[in-house]
């Protein structure tokens, strides 16, 4: 009877000595792969950190793994089947041997095991998206954004992917629909790429509330860089509800709602401050310390003669320190520049040139040897085009 006794107490203390070494392995394991191999070296759960942790050195070494590592990882496969780990190493395996078919059988294995698992939706998306099955692409990825802390600003560029081609359109409405969440990102990736900007387009209703969408600006963007100023001056005149035959919009400085570039960009820095106030002026405080930028607006002046006219109210002596300027859309300088007190004094006239179909009105301070701040206000603000040069 004693010696039955003390075989069960020696059991039981095996038994909690097992349950206690393995809860710390799985504990170090996601910390310090090398400490739980220290605890217990053949528990699967350490061996797949421990791989994971070699794969992911000479990934970075930009180095062959070594077979040792794979072996140690098809150990722990055995140990613990559920491990979505190592189906997934062999899946990653299987792709660079070119061999899909096998890799995304080792994805599918992977997920099936953790549904929770990032890497196997992600891994399968990707291939999904090459293998052209748009349908269960979109599912992984919209799974992937689920899963993810920043899941939809992830999923982006897989949804950008899949707008290249017209045919998935009709899928990514659907997708829109039921994961709005999705919708933003994805529109910003499509957005920022002038070759996938035909399908924000078409996947949206620029006429619906669009000036506040997000990605409207990334929009307007990539067409003016890519020198498509018409097509988006008419986006942004049909998304804010404002004409395109305008010479300079919002001279009146009342329009807060409007994107720039087509309408003010006013700074906020360590230039200075520009800011709209009430009665149809611009108010402008100039700091004195260095160059900078204070409003800007992109026109799209027709060639030839061009007069601009304000009243200022201020100290006409210290807006010598202020500067409007007109340039050619990427010039390397103005066309023309003058004062601000010699603009409100006389009036400003310059001249379009042929080949400039974009042109940005700048409001700029220039800094002297002494610092001195400028405060002054602009109202009546009028361009007009003139008979004569």
């Amino acid at each position: 009877m004693i010696v039955r006794r003390a075989l069960v107490l020696i059991a039981a203390a095996l038994l909690i000595a097992t349950v206690v070494r393995n809860a710390g392995v799985m504990m170090l394991a996601q910390f310090s792969p090398a400490g739980a191999a220290g605890v217990w070296p053949t528990h699967p759960t350490a061996e797949i950190s421990l791989a994971m942790m070699e794969i992911a050195r000479a990934a970075r070494e930009r180095r062959a793994v070594p077979p040792s590592v794979f072996a140690m990882i098809g150990d722990a496969a055995t140990k613990d089947p559920l491990a979505p780990e190592p189906f997934l190493v062999r899946g990653v395996q299987a792709e660079l041997a070119g061999n899909g078919a096998l890799a995304q059988r080792a994805f599918e294995a992977a997920q099936w095991r953790d549904p929770r698992s990032l890497p196997a939706a992600y891994f399968l998306a990707d291939r999904y998206v090459r293998a052209g099955d748009v349908g269960r692409g979109l599912s992984q990825i919209a799974a992937l954004a689920r899963l993810s802390p920043n899941g939809a600003t992830t999923a982006g560029p897989y949804i950008a992917a899949f707008a290249a081609n017209s045919a998935n359109w009709p899928v990514l409405r659907k997708v829109f629909r039921s994961n709005p969440e999705l919708a933003g990102p994805a529109l910003n990736a499509l957005a920022s790429n002038l070759a996938t900007v035909p399908a924000v387009l078409a996947l949206t209703d620029t006429g619906n509330k669009a000036s506040q969408a997000q990605w409207l600006a990334p929009l307007l963007n990539t067409l003016t860089e890519a020198g498509q100023y018409a097509e988006a001056r008419a986006i942004w005149a049909k998304a804010s509800g404002n004409r395109t035959d305008e010479l300079i919009h919002d001279a009146r400085f009342t329009d807060k709602v409007a994107l720039p570039p087509f309408n003010w960009s006013l700074t906020s820095s360590a230039v200075g401050l520009a800011e709209r106030q009430p009665g149809g002026r611009l108010h402008v405080l100039f700091y004195g310390q260095q160059d900078g930028i204070l409003a800007t607006q992109l026109l799209m002046l027709k060639p030839g003669p061009h007069r601009l006219t304000l009243q200022l109210i201020g100290d006409p002596a210290r807006a010598r320190s202020l500067n409007w300027s007109i340039w050619c859309d990427k010039a390397p300088a103005p066309i023309a520049s003058v004062t601000l007190e010699a603009v409100a004094a006389r009036g400003w006239s310059f001249n379009v040139p042929a080949g400039c179909p974009a042109q940005w009105l700048k409001l700029s301070g220039s800094s002297g040897d002494i610092s001195q701040q400028v405060d002054e206000t602009i109202g009546a603000l009028k361009l007009e085009r003139t008979a004569g040069a």
